[in-house]
């Protein structure tokens, strides 16, 4: 094997390995019993609503909101330590970030873990 193939069969290695890390990353997260892919409701208290989020943390650009009793659908769901998971949700109206999932009631029954 000349050195034009090591490196070819190198590169193809690497590639395969970068495919597989990111095909793996952005796997939906089953975080906490969560069924992604599916409607949630929002359940805020009938006066207030639930912020949109650009990014899944409290401190990111507001970039919506969503009224008690609205419907989304839930696109993925993460895992965050010593707090709330994060969802990232879409509604028919054209909404579409991350909401911090104690805020939502999934229409399966799932509900945000115990912490």
């Amino acid at each position: 094997m000349n050195k034009t193939h090591e490196r070819l069969l190198l590169a193809t290695l690497a590639g395969l390995v970068i495919a597989a890390a990111a095909a793996f990353a952005i796997t939906p997260t089953m975080a906490a019993g969560y069924d992604v892919g599916t409607k949630a409701e929002v359940t805020v208290d009938h006066w207030d609503v639930l912020n949109v989020r650009k990014w899944p943390a409290p401190h990111s650009k507001k970039i919506g909101e969503l009224e008690p009793y609205a419907e989304v659908w839930v696109e993925r769901c993460i895992e965050v330590d010593y707090s709330h998971d994060w969802c990232l949700v879409d509604d028919d109206y054209g909404t579409r970030g991350w909401v911090n999932s104690g805020y939502l009631t999934f229409e399966d029954g799932y509900a945000d873990a115990d912490y």
